[in-house]
């Protein structure tokens, strides 16, 4: 599962020259560019003012992080722009193809696994608030920060065990996985086996990294609607759109990822749906990782009100926590965050 394997029309046409292969692919190679400076600078200046400017909580904690995320993804982004305008060529060495991926795949884990985080978060707010009041606390939320980056970092080991270049005909270098580990077996017994490995990585990673997080995320903001309808509460408009528009963000972009590597193990599937999809997915999950952050500016104000607000205004009014406030606010008195909002 790899983000830069070959589309399976450049699979079966090794021999199509770099100059076609940069003519087709000019107009992704010239978006990519682009869009990386732009979520470059985005994420670094929100990530500069979540860190700098505003109080840090438990819910800037976990924003912090997710920008974060979304920085690694826009500084990778230029490697796979050279990499498609070169013909699928891959020129950085065998190091950077384990590290360029396993970052992309460090990156995609800690996205979703924040996003379930934020989610319980909310969910324990909403529907436990004298727990949360007595053990939401800032060092359980770091040693949550830190747990789900080694975990992330762990599932995504396969990729430097298995990621490797190869040289083709023609001096063509591509960075692929390669499943057999051992060159004794028979032709027969290394493709059962790269098959069996390939669909066991396939399975992990879309039951850790969509299948199960959406179920939670899912669940909590049911159990939230009904709560919040039982108490004829409104929901706050700040942190819960800030979270809605994260949570949809990311799998409508994320979803292309799986469905295209779903797509590689089945045999019956064209190539040109295959392509397709591989397209989709890169172009979608960049950009999801360059413009979710400005999309943030926009949930919590109105469109006019985007361009005559400052920056750091607009920063506080998405992430500043009605709840958390609420509860600094009234710390000496006992019952719900939600009911103060």
């Amino acid at each position: 599962q790899e983000i830069t394997i070959l589309p399976p029309a450049m699979e079966a046409n090794s021999s199509q020259s770099p100059a076609a292969v940069s003519a087709t692919h000019l107009v992704m190679a010239v978006l990519l560019f682009p869009t990386s400076l732009v979520g470059v600078v985005v994420n670094s200046l929100y990530l500069w003012v979540l860190r700098q400017k505003i109080r840090r909580t438990v819910t800037t904690l976990w924003f912090l992080n997710l920008v974060l995320c979304y920085l690694l993804f826009t500084l990778l982004i230029p490697f796979f722009a050279v990499y498609i305008l070169l013909g699928y060529r891959w020129v950085f060495g065998t190091a950077m193809c384990k590290l360029f991926n396993t970052c992309i795949s460090v990156g995609m884990f800690s996205c979703v696994f924040l996003l379930t985080l934020i989610s319980l978060d909310r969910y324990a707010l909403t529907c436990h608030p004298v727990w949360s009041r007595h053990h939401r606390t800032m060092s359980r939320a770091r040693n949550l920060v830190v747990g789900m980056w080694l975990v992330s970092f762990a599932l995504s080991t396969p990729y430097l065990a298995f990621r490797e270049t190869r040289v083709e005909e023609g001096g063509r270098i591509i960075c692929i996985n390669n499943y057999a580990l051992s060159k004794a077996w028979t032709r027969a017994e290394m493709l059962d086996r790269e098959r069996q490995i390939h669909v066991a990585i396939f399975v992990v990673r879309f039951l850790l990294g969509f299948l199960l997080p959406f179920c939670t995320i899912a669940g909590c903001y049911g159990q939230m609607g009904l709560k919040m309808k039982e108490k004829r509460l409104a929901w706050g408009r700040k942190p819960f759109k800030v979270m809605a528009a994260a949570v949809a963000s990311f799998f409508l972009s994320w979803l292309p990822y799986h469905l295209y590597h779903g797509l590689k193990l089945c045999k019956d599937v064209s190539e040109l749906v295959t392509s397709a999809m591989f397209v989709i997915y890169i172009v979608t999950s960049f950009f999801n990782a360059c413009f979710t952050p400005v999309l943030y500016l926009f949930v919590g104000e109105k469109f006019k009100q985007v361009f005559r607000t400052s920056l750091l205004t607009l920063v506080k009014a998405a992430f500043v926590d009605e709840l958390e406030s609420s509860a600094h606010e009234s710390s000496g008195r006992h019952g719900s965050e939600i009911q103060n909002i």
